[in-house]
């Protein structure tokens, strides 16, 4: 299927690396204009070249969309702000918002504290609650828009010792519900995708910690999917940028699982 994002505009949060980088390359190459956003400025400086050549490649030296960077942590209520605010002084509007940052952390509940919990709460419900309310008023006003808020599996199927994680991906699971009942009438369309094993930064960090090969922790990893193997983070991208798109205008309010079957709820 061929999707065109032409004339959108998308911010995705936490774009510089792993499945928001697959994102935002797959809206750029669509013909979307994307600002990307993390805390790492080198890191998204690499971003921006790396997916502004790879995007000029693909069309014969003219890239199909812009792609710009602007470093934040959306753990904080005035970096989020300037993070909406540099878009709209660089795109004029917001079409399409990519709620990804954060990473999986996780711990015997009685070892959290306050603080821990509160510090993953803001960097992933907050974060997509401040977020959202300020590209919201835009998206009714011209009754288009797309949401997407990146969970994982843990939000339908919690396990033991999958806090704070599994507690805030939950929360953003009704946020999305919520959003999308309201967003309906105005042809804003919010819907959730739920990450499971997708090879992707977050666990090449993680082989490296334990030092082993990523080949060899990624093969471990996927003796528990029922496909046999992990997913990509392309293949993640197809599923946001199809979500995003005028053929995906009929999908709201739903979290769809990206995990090759590995969920045990639907």
């Amino acid at each position: 299927m061929e999707i065109s994002l032409s004339g959108r505009t998308a911010i995705v949060t936490g774009g510089s690396k792993g499945i928001g980088y697959a994102i935002a390359t797959r809206f750029v190459n669509s013909g979307a204009d994307v600002m990307i956003c993390a805390r790492g400025r080198e890191a998204l400086d690499e971003a921006v070249k790396s997916i502004g050549a790879q995007a000029a490649s693909a069309k014969g030296g003219n890239a199909r969309g812009k792609i710009a960077c602007v470093a934040g942590d959306v753990a904080k209520p005035d970096d989020v702000k300037r993070i909406y605010d540099e878009t709209i002084k660089s795109f004029g509007k917001v079409d399409i918002l990519v709620n990804n940052a954060g990473v999986s952390r996780a711990g015997a509940f009685e070892t959290l504290t306050d603080e821990r919990m509160q510090e993953d709460l803001d960097q992933k419900l907050f974060a997509a609650i401040r977020m959202t309310r300020l590209v919201w008023p835009q998206m009714k006003e011209r009754r288009w828009g797309r949401i997407i808020n990146v969970l994982n599996i843990g939000a339908k199927a919690p396990r033991a010792a999958s806090a704070p994680t599994s507690i805030s991906r939950a929360a953003g699971m009704a946020l999305t519900k919520v959003l999308a009942g309201e967003g309906a009438p105005h042809n804003v369309l919010v819907n959730a995708l739920l990450v499971g094993i997708i090879e992707a930064d977050q666990h090449v960090q993680a082989a490296k910690r334990t030092g082993v090969p990523i080949d060899e922790y990624m093969a471990q990893r996927a003796k528990t999917i029922p496909l046999g193997r992990p997913g990509k983070a392309e293949e993640f991208a197809n599923m946001a940028c199809f979500l995003v798109s005028d053929q995906g205008g009929y999908v709201t309010g739903t979290a769809t699982n990206v995990d090759g079957g590995t969920s045990p709820v639907v």
